[in-house]
């Protein structure tokens, strides 16, 4: 079980359309992830990008097919993801492979991981101008009849954080080894959720002694180091307006 504490990030960006032995590269990665048995991985879309000198390519709503940026995201100790790198560089020929130390806040398992529920665990609190805080759920994660992530993005607002992200990975899996996959034709769906937010390390731990009540189920939040290079509010018609309170005291 992974605890709190120091841990490492493997990530791994390649085009949806590269093939390895047949398959998809990030279906074959997530494969071994979950047979080197790491604690979760998560694959998300890119709505645009470029590799290289190569044309941008964007989502196009009549062409859904066009091939885009993934990204695959896995957290685990750093011996566990060491195991795991030999079997990354095999499968990814063409792509781009990044190591980041981050540290684990909370993980646990949810209800159907088949173990008792964890006890209560101490936030840990870091040392640094600015937090990168990541939240990994599922989408059909409740909090009191609404979407877990609408409820985390909420509290976020509620405590004046700078701003959170919320996205929608089409394939994952967490503590409990069931592959999660997004089904275009389906309505009902527990695609991975990964909820980034950014912000002073005050504000961050503010949210975090908020979310440790409301995040209760299979999940894994981490915090990590971040500089903030650039941070520019829009007034509500769209134009740029002046940094929001606090933005500038960041690196």
């Amino acid at each position: 079980m992974l605890k709190a504490g120091p841990a490492r990030k493997l990530i791994v960006t390649v085009n949806e359309a590269d093939r390895w032995h047949g398959r998809s590269v990030y279906n074959a990665l997530l494969e071994v992830f979950r047979h080197r048995g790491l604690a979760g991985a998560t694959v998300s879309r890119a709505i645009a990008g470029f590799t290289g000198r190569g044309t941008i390519r964007s989502i196009d709503l009549i062409d859904g097919a066009m091939p885009l940026p993934v990204r695959i995201e896995v957290v685990d100790t750093a011996e566990a993801i060491d195991r795991v790198l030999p079997d990354v560089y095999d499968i990814v020929e063409r792509g781009l492979v990044e190591i980041q130390e981050t540290q684990i806040v909370k993980f646990t398992a949810g209800k159907d991981a088949g173990t008792p529920a964890p006890g209560k665990e101490t936030l840990v609190r870091l040392v640094g101008k600015a937090k990168m805080l990541r939240v990994h759920i599922g989408e059909n994660d409740k909090w009191e009849g609404e979407p877990l992530f609408e409820t985390i993005v909420k509290r976020a607002r509620q405590l004046d954080i700078a701003g959170a992200t919320v996205y929608r990975g089409i394939l994952g899996y967490g503590a409990h080894k069931r592959i999660h996959k997004h089904h275009a034709v389906t309505l009902s769906s527990d695609d991975p959720i990964l909820i980034s937010i950014i912000d002073e390390e005050e504000k961050i731990n503010r949210l975090l002694s908020a979310l440790d009540s409301i995040v209760t189920g299979g999940c894994l939040i981490a915090i990590s180091d971040v500089t903030v290079i650039k941070y520019v509010g829009h007034d509500a018609a769209g134009a740029a307006a002046e940094p929001a309170p606090g933005a500038g005291a960041m690196p």
